[in-house]
């Protein structure tokens, strides 16, 4: 029951997409709309919270048309069926890829337990009813992860800042030492609760920490017993965490199911739930899982994340643009943008198909932005003026947190006006006008860098307001996004083999360092870099 296999570049649609290509890719998007007095509303979807204006394109009825029938070539709605079905799609790794089963309204029993757990556990913390060794309240939460098992949890608790309760949550992720001391500088030992967040309780990165901030605990007059009052974990292995001191009441469950990167919505969440509350945690769910309905019911020409993706293919591997920027016009937002691009291109950065044969297309996006207005005073002059085209999702609200119409609206203003500006661009005849009060001689010197040449892409992601219910259905949106891209490019979005690679070469090199030795077999240019590295 794994996905079909088949080659998109061998479908008629696909042939059909590159003769269509060859008459729209010079064509201009402001011609389009005079063309078309119906664009807008053809070319948007209005769901839930969400409004989705994607006439800002370069395609029309025919792309989308075209678009369409490769999701009917490759059998797309198979696909998404055996998902929501638990099937075993992630075919290398022989597992399947259910991280909707987290927030769907019929959850299996082993996740409603977990939940249950985290709710109790959460609300003790909260309500200071648990205790450290010195019986003094709660006060720090850290979470020691890595990838998937921090990237998640910090994303969600800086976006929903706004809705984070007293306790004060730190995250460890990175083996820099440098960075677990800044971070344990910030926290009173007494008052501090370590969630400890690796499904193998071995990764190198979370268990180094783990260790390192153990003996930190002990330092501080802290014994063995006193660990089970400041340390719990989330893993699938009970036993190594049980040996590292933990109390087995304590180990929340990890599943082979669930892939790191889609966890948050899991266990690996608890760190989440400690800052907002189990209230706020369901409601982030439940805007998922209102999602998760959404991409599995709705047709395809009206389905967000379908539509999202077909877009994303029609310029990734017909424009060849290689990458798209993807700009929230919020603060809160800001580690979204590495939130995606673990997602993305940890799941789509692949070059073997199913078929196990070398693609010989583009597959992945690389992802990259930053929330607006920064954005505009960094990068938007390579979008606005440079030689690369780089398709954008700009991402705003329609009420600010916090109600503050006045900058809200100088927010948005600028949002609007950014898509605006990489539709029309600014003419030569605009410019003339502009600069008629100058000499000749002056105008002449100048026109041309003034120019924008427009016809730049953009989607445009209207939300009511950030919210738990919100961030969950954006979120997933963009879980769904990426797997329709890889059912398409006929590759396995849900393992992750490129991850292992470094881990392997690192151990042998740790030994070499531990060791002062270098290895004969090291290539030249890393025996090199070893050898000044001990010169130190």
């Amino acid at each position: 029951m794994a996905l079909k296999k088949i080659n998109p570049i061998q479908t008629q649609a696909w042939e059909n997409l590159q003769e269509h290509f060859k008459t729209i890719k010079n064509k201009k998007m402001v011609e389009m709309f005079q063309e078309d007095d119906g664009r807008v509303d053809k070319f948007h979807i209005k769901w839930n919270k969400f409004y989705i204006d994607y006439s800002k394109n370069r395609l029309d009825d025919t792309t989308k048309k075209l678009l369409l029938e490769l999701c009917k070539e490759v059998d797309l709605k198979d696909a998404i069926k055996k998902q929501f079905e638990g099937k075993i799609i992630n075919v290398t790794e022989n597992r399947a890829a259910a991280h909707t089963k987290l927030r769907s309204l019929n959850k299996p029993k082993e996740v409603e337990a977990a939940l249950e757990k985290m709710k109790i556990f959460s609300e003790k913390l909260i309500h200071g009813e648990w205790k450290g060794a010195t019986n003094k309240t709660i006060q720090h939460v850290v979470n020691i992860g890595v990838g998937g098992s921090d990237l998640g949890s910090q994303m969600v608790l800086e976006a929903l800042t706004a809705y984070q309760n007293h306790l004060q949550v730190h995250f460890v992720s990175n083996i820099d030492g440098d960075h677990v001391h800044e971070v344990l500088k910030k926290i009173d030992v007494e008052r501090t609760v370590f969630i400890v967040v690796s499904k193998s309780f071995a990764t190198q990165e979370t268990l180094s920490n783990a260790i390192t901030i153990k003996k930190w605990f002990a330092n501080n007059d802290f014994t063995e017993d006193d660990i089970s009052r400041h340390f719990v974990a989330v893993s699938a292995n009970n036993e190594k965490a049980k040996n590292f001191g933990i109390l087995e009441e304590n180990i929340f469950p990890m599943w082979d199911w669930v892939g790191g990167r889609f966890s948050l919505w899991s266990a690996v969440g608890l760190a989440i739930c400690c800052g907002i509350g189990y209230k706020n945690f369901t409601e982030l769910l439940g805007g998922a899982q209102q999602m998760d309905e959404h991409f599995e019911s709705t047709p395809f020409d009206e389905n967000i994340p379908v539509i999202l993706a077909l877009i994303s293919i029609w310029y990734n591997n017909f424009f060849e643009t290689e990458t798209e920027a993807v700009i929230p016009y919020s603060q809160y937002l800001q580690k979204f943008i590495p939130y995606l691009q673990q997602g993305v291109m940890e799941s789509n950065g692949k070059n073997i198909d199913r078929n196990g044969k070398k693609v010989d297309y583009q597959t992945g996006n690389i992802i990259w932005g930053e929330p607006g207005t920064n954005a505009q005073h960094a990068f938007f002059q390579l979008i606005h003026q440079g030689t690369k085209l780089v398709p954008c999702d700009f991402i705003g609200f329609k009420q600010s947190v916090h109600g503050n119409k006045e900058h809200h609206h100088k927010l948005m203003a600028n949002f609007f006006a950014q898509t605006e500006a990489f539709l029309c661009g600014k003419s030569r005849k605009t410019i003339e006008k502009e600069i008629s009060h100058l000499s000749v001689e002056e105008q002449e010197k100048i026109k041309a860098y003034k120019c924008f040449e427009g016809n730049k892409p953009s989607n445009t992601i209207l939300i009511d307001q950030l919210s738990p219910e919100t961030l969950g259905s954006l979120i997933a949106l963009y879980e769904h996004k990426l797997f329709v891209q890889g059912v398409i490019w006929n590759i396995y979005s849900y393992d992750q083999w490129g991850v292992e690679l470094g881990k392997q070469l690192a151990s042998s090199i740790l030994q070499q360092i531990d060791k002062g030795e270098i290895k004969e077999d090291l290539d030249p240019s890393t025996k090199s870099l070893l050898q000044e590295f001990f010169a130190k």
